[in-house]
């Protein structure tokens, strides 16, 4: 028998976690409850409702849905919420007092005031026991720290993209998804580093949302190199054009002489709901029980523990490129 799970969020635009209904009735999108997790109550929103799926899409225990959230629980939500901002100065003031090499982006207090996480960015690792200490008599409450990486800083500060419009990971995009420099080659895109870097300084994740489409596309064009006939004669294909459906041939002359041609080929064909993989607005493809089982964190509490960043691994465009032209040198 497959497991019944709730979808739940803990923050606008984040990850989608499986929770246990557990005879919790008429749980629907959008409402408020309160689910057991590793670091004690939190309050969430359903993002889709009860439903069965595979054992093999549920990582770890099932921890449950302890009820609905009350009007208490809400107002006790929004009084945290207001105070965020002054526990944010305040961990700053003492990340700076104690003379620490980090920059605290976020902190999210627990609706009931009894824990916070503080999120911050540092490129060392850092020994912040004595910093763990002043926050927790300042705030009164249980602290962890977590480092992130750029992308995840991006993601809290919001802003807007080089087209115009807000964030794709602060407005949508609930996880990031890996990208690298390939895809860009792939759509014939600029490969510098400014043209294809977001405001997090690394590739842009819309590289990957029509990347699948490109590169199907070329697999049923005329490859790179390749020999051609063209009304013209025999030539070398020098570049394939995706979105014309087009290919440019070098054809030699009499007398030394070449001449570029444009030659339309057949457009690619496509099975019928082909589409690039994008996370899903109400979950992904393999979602854990718990936030702290999926994502791997730097976490110190009163004895400090520490088990990596929470950032998956991502390279900077420019580092990327860097690479790509040396393999074309040794090529």
């Amino acid at each position: 028998m497959m497991p019944v799970v709730v979808g739940v969020a803990f923050k606008p635009v984040t990850k989608v976690y499986y929770f246990d209904p557990q005879g919790v009735d008429d749980l629907q999108p959008g409402d408020s409850v309160v689910v057991e997790t590793s670091r004690g109550r939190t309050l969430g929103s359903i993002v889709f409702a009860p439903k069965a799926v595979p054992d093999t899409a549920v990582s770890g225990t099932l921890k449950p849905v302890i009820r609905k959230a009350t009007a208490w629980d809400l107002v006790q939500n929004d009084q945290m919420a207001h105070r965020e901002p002054e526990a944010l100065e305040i961990c700053r003031r003492r990340a700076k007092t104690l003379g620490m090499s980090v920059k605290v982006v976020r902190v999210e207090l627990g609706f009931d005031g009894n824990s916070a996480v503080v999120y911050f960015t540092s490129e060392q690792r850092v020994d912040f026991r004595n910093l763990v200490h002043d926050l927790s008599q300042a705030l009164r409450s249980r602290v962890e720290m977590r480092q992130v990486g750029v992308r995840d800083e991006a993601k809290f500060l919001g802003g807007l993209g080089r087209c115009g419009r807000e964030l794709c990971c602060a407005s949508w995009l609930r996880e990031f998804a890996p990208v690298s420099i390939k895809m860009a080659k792939t759509q014939d895109l600029p490969l510098n580093a400014p043209e294809v870097s977001g405001a997090c300084g690394r590739l842009l994740c819309c590289l990957g949302y029509e990347n699948d489409f490109y590169a199907e596309a070329r697999k049923q064009m005329p490859h790179i190199n390749s020999m051609l006939e063209t009304p013209q004669g025999p030539g070398k294909v020098r570049q394939v054009h995706v979105l014309t459906h087009s290919v440019t041939v070098q054809v030699e002359g009499p007398n030394d002489t070449r001449e570029m041609v444009d030659v339309v080929v057949p457009e690619p064909q496509f099975e019928l709901g082909m589409a690039p993989r994008q996370p899903e607005a109400g979950g992904q493809r393999r979602i854990s029980s718990e936030p702290s089982e999926q994502e791997p964190e730097e976490v110190a509490t009163g004895e400090m523990s520490a088990e990596g960043s929470t950032e998956t691994p991502a390279t900077t465009a420019s580092a990327e490129m860097r690479r790509s032209r040396g393999r074309r040198k040794r090529h």
